[in-house]
């Protein structure tokens, strides 16, 4: 056969890859609670990360035209479950793994099991893109180069609620009552130290860790808050176990302060302080529904509800996926080891402003707002919120400079480039 016969199938060829190029997918593993107390939680993540992905989707700006494809695992809150489902994920092809709303110690173990089969798969690594498990060791300590953290961690959490009460001379005895595990334990630890130093006038009157996702009835806990002369908790529940904390207190006509890291993103919760009549819930986020000056925010919100049905609560979730997309904008791949060299140091506009990712230990940098769930007024509070005159009202909002904390990380990175 001719050279001259040749060049038709090598120009053949070319457009066979050209066009297998263009089909390229990237698969993204969600992995998160599915079933079980926090399957709406699971499920209101879920919800934010398909509607990045199919909007990302929709306007074809990845190299190659390629197209984010999302899988589902339930993580069951199991770290053993999570592993499986990774393990699950990798073998159907996922070389980036969304995760976050399982608690500390399940993504803890996600993280680890993927820096495992990194190692021994170079060239097949995957990533793990974390939205909501904010425990500080996994920017810290515990730091891992194929993991990123996209919210505010619990000490930056802390941080911006302690700046607030340090305003509120009101607040006298706390309480810290919080769930028995890793994240409950720490939301107590930074409260009695940083409000502490905040506020060295405030008494601390009790602290109880209860069994988180299995309390039926808070009232035996309320009754000893009761006894210890508290005017504040600082909590971290979330799910159910701070709504039936309300629901106790409530029963109980008791007035609190409630300081929580993010209670009024999850479902129900506004419903349940509308319920319960009394208390006063303030917890931290980078948005909430309602808050005024940000429009970017306001149309994403719109847009995710016509589509959706849904409300939207979480920017940092969709902006996860947002920041996969651009870092295989950056570094025209989508090789997870320059994925994860382009998001170091990474600033992105997002629909809350501007927000970097620190290199030194993949921890996002971003604004807190401290916001109170209160009535509908007219005025602070605009808006209800989950079918009640309930909603969300502005207290503080605390830029990420004064946020930005130091980190203990030492990073291991890979050794191939």
């Amino acid at each position: 056969m001719s050279t001259r016969s040749l060049r038709p199938l090598a120009a053949a060829a070319l457009l066979c890859a050209a066009g297998a190029q263009a089909q390229e997918t990237f698969k993204i593993a969600y992995i998160d609670p599915l079933s079980g107390p926090f399957v709406n939680v699971g499920e209101l993540m879920l919800n934010h990360v398909q509607f990045a992905v199919e909007e990302i989707n929709a306007q074809g700006g990845l190299p190659g035209k390629a197209q984010l494809q999302l899988l589902q695992f339930d993580s069951k809150l199991s770290a053993q479950e999570s592993q499986s489902a990774l393990q699950a994920a990798i073998d159907q092809g996922a070389r980036a793994i969304i995760t976050g709303g399982s608690g500390s110690s399940v993504v803890t173990a996600l993280v680890q099991s993927a820096a495992r089969h990194n190692q021994r798969n170079p060239g097949k690594e995957v990533l793990v893109l974390n939205h909501s498990s904010i425990d500080p060791e996994l920017t810290g300590k515990a730091c891992n180069f194929w993991h990123f953290m996209f919210d505010a961690n619990t000490a930056m959490r802390m941080k911006a609620i302690s700046d607030y009460i340090k305003t509120q001379p009101a607040i006298k005895n706390v309480y810290l009552l919080n769930q028995d595990y890793a994240h409950g334990k720490q939301w107590a630890a930074y409260g009695r130290s940083m409000v502490g130093a905040a506020r060295p006038d405030i008494q601390f009157v009790g602290e109880t860790l209860h069994p988180i996702g299995r309390v039926k009835d808070f009232a035996p806990y309320v009754a000893k808050i009761k006894a210890s002369g508290a005017d504040t908790l600082i909590t971290g529940n979330w799910g159910q176990d701070m709504a039936l904390l309300l629901k106790s207190a409530g029963d109980a006509g008791l007035d609190y302060r409630y300081f929580n890291h993010s209670a009024g993103g999850v479902p129900g919760t506004v419903l349940a302080v509308s319920q319960a009549g009394k208390g006063q819930l303030t917890w931290v986020a980078e948005w909430h529904p309602g808050q005024a000056d940000r429009p970017a925010v306001d149309a994403q919100a719109k847009a995710y509800k016509a589509k959706t049905g849904k409300d939207f609560l979480a920017p940092r979730i969709d902006m996860t996926v947002r920041f996969l997309a651009a870092a295989m904008q950056k570094s025209q791949s989508t090789d997870p080891l320059k994925l994860a060299l382009a998001m170091e140091d990474m600033a992105l506009d997002t629909s809350v402003g501007k927000v970097r990712m620190r290199g030194q230990d993949h921890q996002l940098l971003l604004a807190q707002v401290v916001n109170t769930i209160a009535p509908v007024d007219g005025k602070r509070v605009t808006q209800g919120w989950e079918g009640t005159q309930w909603g969300f009202r502005t207290d503080a909002v605390i830029p990420a400079e004064q946020l930005t904390l130091p980190s203990a990380c030492q990073m291991q990175r890979p050794t191939r480039r």
